[in-house]
């Protein structure tokens, strides 16, 4: 296990512990579905956010395809997100699910924050943990 990942195995009964890319905080990720749709549950203290599972594929594609090292850029639903990060990916209107990753209104947010620590936990890419302005690129 990598400073990052704390265990776990993907469950609500037994989450993925994961620490945010600059290991500042620690959150829980799980696997779910929710109204029919495969979704990620990200639990930061009290706070609830989900994000469509898909965006893990469709990342790791998009990095891939990217080839090189991307600036995560995380940032709230209510700031903009600098262009070029995962963050601007992560609710662009060009990315496969045409908009939002996020799921739940007012925490669409700080994908660049929470996602790319679990895809370093799955294997699928490398991430930078830096004290800020960290950068992933697919494996």
């Amino acid at each position: 296990m990598s400073a990052v990942d704390k265990g776990g195995s993907g469950t609500a009964a037994d989450p993925w512990v994961l620490q945010t890319p600059p290991l500042t905080s620690e959150y829980t990720m799980h696997r779910d579905v929710r109204d029919g749709v495969d979704v990620i549950v990200c639990t930061v203290g009290t706070t609830v956010l989900l994000y469509d599972a898909r965006c893990l594929d469709e990342l790791h594609a998009m990095l891939r395809e990217h080839g090189d090292w991307m600036e995560l850029g995380s940032a709230d639903e209510q700031k903009p997100a600098k262009d070029g990060t995962v963050e601007a990916w992560g609710r662009s209107p060009d990315n496969p699910r045409g908009g939002w990753y996020g799921l739940k209104k007012g925490l669409r947010g700080r994908f660049g924050m929470y996602v790319p620590p679990l895809m370093e936990r799955l294997g699928l890419a490398e991430v930078e943990h830096n004290p800020r302005n960290n950068r992933m690129r697919a494996i």
